[in-house]
């Protein structure tokens, strides 16, 4: 293996770890305000109780407007029922929020996987990664990314959408260009060989006003999450 081979998997798997870092962090903070407010819950109900006993409705709507709002907080998190897919979607989900960019996020995954978590995380990462690149050349109004992720047979489904400036994206050597320069270009690079190295399917597809990446991975024998939730 030469200097630059050695250089670009160091590079890789730097990317990774952070990857696996940030991610399990902000599913496990999102389970902390989970469990927070399930804590918090008797203490609620009590509140409620002195305000009816008191006849206080205006207290009481009120008070129901605030618990409202802290749920709808925790509900905008989504969960798949795939741990490290739950990671990796809510925090991109959150940092293209961050950025002014809407996400609509539909993805279930009822099994266990037998897929890798760096290549899981890397695929997944990586395509947010370039939508939400791609979305910040818009203005905010415009700023959208659709994911859907879902089984289909023995296979994992992915697909990323992000509209564009109203025209198709340019291709080099066969391949859609990243804006981000060649750096960032070698993350596109990494989840071609993730697909191919797992007997996947990909597709990529740039129609006026709009970027569809979609993506095959076979999973293999899987098993129902009731009983083990974590990604092996």
């Amino acid at each position: 293996m030469g200097f630059w081979d050695r250089r670009i998997d160091k590079r890789i798997a730097a990317y990774q770890r952070e990857l696996i870092e940030t991610h399990y962090a902000e599913v496990e903070n999102m389970y902390r305000q989970i469990r927070g407010w399930r804590h918090d819950y008797r203490n609620h109900i009590q509140a409620m109780k002195v305000y009816a006993a008191n006849g206080d409705l205006e207290a009481i709507r009120r008070y129901l407007d605030e618990l409202d709002t802290d749920l709808n907080t925790v509900d905008t998190a989504v969960k798949t029922g795939n741990p490290m897919t739950d990671a990796i979607l809510n925090s991109k989900i959150s940092l293209a929020r961050s950025k002014g960019i809407q996400v609509r996020a539909d993805a279930h995954i009822p099994v266990k996987l037998r897929l890798s978590e760096l290549d899981l995380c890397c695929v997944i990462g990586n395509l947010f990664d370039n939508a939400i690149e791609a979305s910040l050349a818009l203005p905010e109004e415009q700023r959208l990314i659709r994911v859907y992720m879902d089984i289909k047979g023995a296979q994992l489904y992915l697909s990323f959408t992000n509209f564009t400036a109203g025209k198709k994206l340019p291709k080099r050597a066969g391949r859609f260009a990243s804006t981000k320069g060649d750096g960032h270009g070698l993350g596109l690079v990494r989840v071609d060989t993730i697909v191919e190295r797992l007997g996947g399917y990909l597709s990529r597809n740039s129609e006026d006003g709009a970027f569809t990446t979609e993506i095959l991975l076979p999973i293999g024998n899987s098993s129902p999450t009731e009983n083990d939730s974590s990604p092996e």
